[in-house]
């Protein structure tokens, strides 16, 4: 059941119904075709297992840990955080740099020149 992701690019594509094999549905279609025949067949909704990175992911309750683990969209998903976080990285380090103290005024060393005479 699983897709690469220029595959999914092409709305045409045919793809089985996880819930009935005999359905061929385009890619475009796919999503909403998913609703409607979850609800026509109550006995497969509890076989199958929804992929939390990808809901048009129907696999076998049995092996959703497998594909979880080697969803092409959870990659997809791990890079898109790991380059969010470096972004906030980025863009605190330019904060950062950007800051300037205020001016000081106080001048320690005379304040000490000054108590050394009294």
């Amino acid at each position: 059941m699983e897709e690469s992701y220029a595959d999914s690019m092409d709305p045409e594509k045919l793809i089985p119904c996880p819930y009935d094999k005999n359905h061929q549905i385009r890619a475009c279609r796919f999503p909403y075709h998913l609703i409607k025949c979850r609800k026509n067949h109550p006995e497969m909704e509890r076989q199958l297992a929804t992929c939390p990175f990808n809901a048009r992911h129907q696999v076998p309750r049995e092996e959703i840990n497998i594909h979880i683990s080697s969803c092409d969209d959870k990659r997809c998903i791990e890079e898109d955080i790991v380059n969010q976080a470096n972004s906030y990285r980025r863009e605190e380090a330019k904060i950062l740099s950007a800051w300037q103290p205020p001016p000081c005024e106080e001048d320690w060393d005379k304040g000490e020149a000054a108590r050394l005479l009294f």
